[in-house]
């Protein structure tokens, strides 16, 4: 092995670390804490998200991998056969990353809740894995097992089909990814050789000079994963190769929108096509541009940003208007019952924002990123982590739109199980989302009781963190133990509580409530400077200090911008960062479809209301619904039209679909009055 690899290793996307070995090369400004040093307890809301990742959600999908072949494509990968018929029994030419991800989930649980078994585990499979590669470090079992007569997304000869659908590519990054959380879980490199040499393979065959196939992602991710092998090893070939892969975009002989290489990214400046492919290569690209100061990345980034959030945002944080595509739609097509919004776009669109911050520091990266995280995201996992959408809709008449014989339910697992597997990479880590530095700022991003030991300027700050948030807005940190002497505390404040609910005009509050907000140190108000979002809290901390931060958490009436044609005439219902919903089994005797919200509705929170998960479990889990007293647009026995004042209940939007499928809407019509509006 090379003596560049670490006992120390950079987390994830931080980069902030400048290896020796890297050159000239800079990282982002704000450095990510590793979800290694945070600690978020179980009974919290995302604690509880995690739990259900580790417990259920990633023994699901290791079980999914032997009974739906993922394993046995390796077994005859290595032992290929003239004889095999691969697309009869491989649904995907990208089916190899199911094994990748999940290994990469449980390479973080393993960092947390070291567990011998699963590590056992993961090692028989990577024997198995390992079995598969080719002399020259190919990994491709769509091709290898039989090269002959290979997958039919695949090509005759490597590469030639990877703008297209190969995705020998995307079955790269998602290696590269999971084999660095292992090396960081277990400390061995056994997964790390595997795909360090499918790296080397693709670096030697893939680029821009002769006898390379000069060509790019057909599904981007290689860029991010390449350049997280970069920070790990210090090898400069990985980064080029990244760079190379963005920079190639629009130059090569396929132009296509769907895999937004229809022109160069730097002339890129909205978000088109393919909502997965499009976060994944704008996390890429900053992750590029910040290892390697290019602001010409960082321009279009920006630009593309802007774009998403004022004009192809859905209010939940989903991204991906159109079936057709699984793509970006038009500037303010965001339909709500044909609504795509894939869970791994969602994924995507929290990578995107968290790199943003890293790059920017401004809270309104967060406040999108939470958004996202409460209500598209943790949207497509059932709450006993079993069960999951692909697409998550923002109103359902109980069917699918592309088959009105189909119910629109959670499923078990997919045929096509790319959003399982990555909510099983990627709900584990969510512990690394919660604080950032850089110098003497620490950086208090997200809200859940958990404890953390963060380096500040070099040195150590333990943290303790309680609140019961979503439920409601306060959140006390006590510092335990302070060794960097003076710092500031830069805690966010979210959009919602500063009247914002989105960082554009795409959506506004629609009510006349101004939210306040409130920060104590040791128990003495503190009247501070409110900086990018952040309250900035400057002291000489000592330990045993204690912030209390209040936000004021009430039901909102959101309204969206008049150029979104589905929402023209309705209104949305939010309290804090979780967006609502009505669905049938709440709201039995009348048509929700047929609802009318007056101007002057009242909106009272219903704290400890159960939904019982008879679609999984079971069992019977509890949020805080709204009470909303609003009108019944009904039919008289002699035809009239009139209204009934009647109460609906509102849940939290990711909890829907517990109970089977039927009607739910996030928007509802404005009254009578208020529809010309």
């Amino acid at each position: 092995m090379q003596t560049l690899y670490r006992t120390t290793i950079v987390w994830l996307t931080a980069l902030s670390t400048v290896l020796p070995a890297a050159g000239q090369t800079t990282g982002y400004p704000y450095s990510q804490v590793p979800f290694t040093a945070v600690k978020v307890n179980e009974n919290t809301f995302l604690g509880q998200r995690i739990k259900a990742a580790r417990e259920v959600t990633i023994p699901l999908a290791f079980s999914k991998c032997q009974s739906e072949g993922r394993y046995e494509n390796f077994v005859k990968a290595a032992h290929p056969s003239d004889d095999y018929a691969v697309n009869t029994f491989m649904g995907f030419s990208f089916d190899d990353t199911d094994v990748y991800k999940t290994i990469e989930g449980a390479s973080y649980v393993l960092q947390t809740y070291p567990d011998k078994k699963l590590q056992q585990y993961i090692d028989s499979v990577l024997d198995v894995v390992a079995a598969a590669q080719e002399p020259d470090g190919y990994l491709y079992t769509a091709r290898t097992i039989n090269p002959k007569k290979p997958h039919g997304w695949a090509g005759e000869h490597r590469w030639e089909k990877e703008e297209e659908l190969s995705h020998e590519l995307y079955n790269l990054g998602h290696m590269v990814d999971a084999a660095c959380a292992h090396y960081q879980a277990t400390g061995s490199d056994k997964f790390l050789r595997i795909a360090q040499r499918y790296a080397d393979c693709v670096v030697r065959e893939v680029g821009p000079n002769p006898g390379q196939a000069c060509v790019v992602p057909g599904h981007q991710i290689a860029e991010m994963a390449l350049a997280r092998l970069y920070v790990l090893t210090g090898d400069r070939r990985y980064l080029d190769e990244a760079k190379f892969f963005l920079d190639y975009r629009g130059r090569t002989t396929i132009h296509n929108i769907y895999s937004q290489s229809h022109k160069p990214i730097v002339e890129q400046t909205e978000a088109w096509g393919h909502a997965v492919r499009a976060g994944y290569m704008y996390a890429g690209m900053a992750d590029v541009a910040a290892l390697l100061g290019d602001s010409a990345y960082i321009k279009a980034i920006d630009a593309i940003w802007h774009n998403i959030v004022e004009k192809k945002y859905y209010i939940t944080g989903g991204v991906g208007a159109r079936h057709a595509g699984e793509s970006f739609g038009d500037d303010y097509e965001l339909p709500n019952l044909t609504s795509y919004n894939e869970t791994c776009a969602a994924i995507a669109q929290v990578y995107l924002n968290h790199r943003m911050f890293l790059l920017h520091g401004d809270a309104k990266y967060i406040d999108c990123l939470e958004r996202t995280l409460y209500n598209g995201l943790l949207s497509g996992m059932s709450m006993d982590g079993g069960r999951f959408f692909y697409p998550n809709p923002l109103a359902s008449d109980g069917k699918y739109r592309f088959n009105s014989e189909a119910t629109i339910t959670r499923q078990p697992w997919f045929g096509c199980a790319c959003c399982p597997s990555n909510l099983s990479r990627f709900i584990p880590s969510l512990p690394g989302y919660f604080y950032a530095v850089r110098d003497r700022d620490l950086y208090v991003n997200l809200f859940a009781s958990n404890t953390a030991t963060i380096q500040v300027n070099g040195r150590e700050v333990s943290l303790e963190q309680q609140t019961n948030y979503p439920w409601n807005g306060d959140v006390t940190l006590k510092i335990k133990k302070n060794k960097a002497g003076t710092f500031r505390l830069m805690v966010r404040i979210p959009g919602w509580v500063r009247g914002q609910v989105v960082p554009s005009d795409l959506y506004t509050y629609a009510d006349n409530k101004q939210l306040a907000y409130a920060v104590q140190v040791n128990g003495e108000p503190v009247a501070g400077e409110l900086h990018d979002g952040y309250f900035v809290i400057e002291r000489r901390w000592k330990n045993g200090d204690t912030v209390s931060l209040h936000l004021d958490m009430e039901p909102r009436v959101v309204t969206a911008n008049r150029q979104v044609a589905d929402d023209r005439g309705k209104l949305a219902v939010e309290r804090g960062p979780l967006v609502y919903c009505a669905e049938w089994p709440d709201n039995k005797g009348f048509n929700l479809h047929h609802i009318l919200f007056k101007g002057n509705s009242s909106l009272t929170a219903a704290p400890d209301y159960g939904i019982q998960n008879t679609e999984g479990d079971g069992k019977t889990f509890f949020v805080t619904a709204i009470k909303a007293q609003v009108q019944e647009l009904a039919q008289g026995s002699d035809g009239t039209l009139h209204v009934n004042d009647v109460t609906l209940t509102l849940i939290p939007y990711y909890a829907w679909n517990h109970r089977g499928g039927g009607y739910m809407d996030v928007w509802m019509a404005k009254s009578l009055s208020g529809l010309e509006d």
